[in-house]
């Protein structure tokens, strides 16, 4: 589970090194958060600018993958979903549909 966070911790450090990198502000603090499960073990946060962009961040204990979906409506069909993985050679993969 560390590993897995450590490697998460890392992906989303290299998805902010070009705002970094880039001479743009760092992001903002994220204002807004919920354990989306009775264990503990997904946690959200998220917030939004004055152009209304959203900002999301996903914690999450496994040591396999994770999917997070957006839906108008709250269920699966026709939802954008997003799937976070590790590979057993501890490459990772990110997948958008």
């Amino acid at each position: 589970v560390l590993l897995m966070m450590a490697i998460l911790k890392n992906m989303f450090l290299l998805l902010f090194l070009p705002c970094f990198c880039s001479g743009q502000p760092a992001p903002p603090l994220l204002h807004f958060s919920t354990f989306l499960d009775p264990a503990n073990m997904v946690y959200l946060c998220w917030d939004h600018d004055e152009q209304e962009l959203m900002t999301f961040e996903l914690q999450v204990h496994t040591t396999v993958w994770v999917s997070f979906g957006f839906s108008p409506h709250g269920e699966l069909p026709g939802s954008d979903i997003v799937v976070v993985g590790v590979f057993p050679n501890d490459s990772i993969y990110f997948s958008v549909s």
